[in-house]
């Protein structure tokens, strides 16, 4: 069934679990996420990104995702995730998506706060959720996950959500986008001063490579949703890889990517705690 942010999110905070968003840019990605919700009986949120656009458009992608969340035995949550932009945005809820998130955290902070005011009204209006961030999470690849000084503070997110009203909060506590170069250093105290602060649902990016200690950790201090990509992608790859050594035909391949990304979804659905709460 199709849900927003609110209906699985304020269950997964007082439930202390985490319900997991898996960007899906293709049919292989969609196909392994919703067997795996529905045979662990688990909400889930499907995503896509603006920085993902150029390997799955939002009207080739959206009709499927959609359709599949849907019909789907477990609530499914249809998340424009990262939107940088107000028309990219306006187009994800006008195609059906139940949920964006606006990301305003690299520009100045009355303009993050205007637009994300201005976003969550309007989807609002569509019945979907929005999420915001404050503070930076960084980029692995780059190397700037060690801007610690860009770190979401507990006045930061209490204000934020204040003034903005969005239904979840991306936090900046040390994790990052993509692969890691190094061991993350996450500030689980910082990440409890701000469950403290707020009630509103929290955020956590760049959860692929985290530890299984630190997903374990960071959801029961108070993360409710965890964003999953850059694990999937590699499950796929391996797929193809294998597939490739053992000379099976492209059909072959595609089956495989789907079990092995299936396999690392359930993965994280049992460690983050969303198993049987659908």
């Amino acid at each position: 069934m199709l849900v927003n942010l609110n209906d699985v999110l304020k269950k997964a905070q007082k439930e202390k679990y985490a319900v997991g968003l898996f960007n899906t840019t293709d049919t292989d990605m969609l196909q392994g996420v919703i067997e795996a919700a529905e045979e662990l009986r688990s909400p889930v949120v499907l995503g896509t990104a603006e920085i993902l656009l150029p390997y799955g458009e939002l009207k080739l992608i959206a009709p499927s995702v959609i359709a599949a969340a849907k019909r789907a035995k477990v609530p499914v949550v249809v998340h424009y995730d990262h939107g940088l932009t107000f028309t990219r945005c306006m187009e994800a809820l006008q195609l059906g998506f139940s949920s964006v998130m606006f990301d305003g955290s690299t520009k100045d902070y009355e303009t993050n706060l205007a637009e994300t005011r201005e976003i969550v009204k309007i989807a609002h209006e569509f019945g979907a959720s929005v999420e915001g961030e404050i503070g930076h999470v960084g980029n692995a690849s780059t190397g700037d996950e060690d801007l610690r000084d860009m770190y979401t503070t507990p006045e930061e997110a209490k204000a934020y959500i204040e003034a903005t009203g969005v239904d979840a909060l991306a936090v900046a506590i040390g994790s990052a986008h993509g692969v890691y170069k190094k061991k993350p250093l996450l500030n689980i105290e910082r990440l409890k001063e701000i469950r403290r602060a707020v009630d509103t649902p929290l955020v956590l990016h760049g959860g692929s490579g985290l530890s299984d200690d630190d997903f374990k950790t960071t959801v029961r201090e108070g993360i409710a949703k965890v964003n999953i990509f850059t694990d999937l992608c590699l499950a796929g790859k391996r797929a193809m890889k294998e597939g490739e050594e053992q000379g099976l035909d492209y059909l072959e391949v595609r089956n495989l990517k789907v079990k092995y990304i299936k396999e690392a979804v359930m993965e994280k659905m049992k460690l983050f705690g969303s198993v049987g709460k659908a």
